[in-house]
């Protein structure tokens, strides 16, 4: 019988990093596909939401997972950071160490 892993809650997917491994992750979050199946997906190119490979390795955005299981993410804003100007919007009156 194929390996196969239950299915992610949808806490432990939007706990998932950016790139996901396409097994066990991926095919868990998708339902809990069997690894056969889910190789047997990827290799038609039938796989519920696109793969990125990377050498051998089959990886899976996270926003297409969410996205495949209609998962938004949390829009609470009270917890994130005040955004500061990077290096190249700061006008070269402002840089230290410029001549003018």
């Amino acid at each position: 019988m194929p390996a196969r892993r239950e299915a992610l809650s949808v806490t432990e997917v939007l706990a998932l990093p950016a790139m996901v491994d396409g097994w066990p992750d991926a095919a868990a979050a998708c339902g809990g596909i069997s690894r056969t199946t889910w190789y047997e997906l990827v290799a038609k190119d039938d796989a519920p939401v696109p793969v990125v490979r990377i050498g051998r390795a089959i990886k899976v955005r996270r926003a297409d997972l969410l996205a495949f299981l209609k998962i938004q993410e949390n829009d609470d804003s009270a917890g994130e950071a005040t955004p500061t100007p990077s290096v190249e919007h700061v006008n070269e009156s402002q840089q230290i160490g410029t001549r003018s």
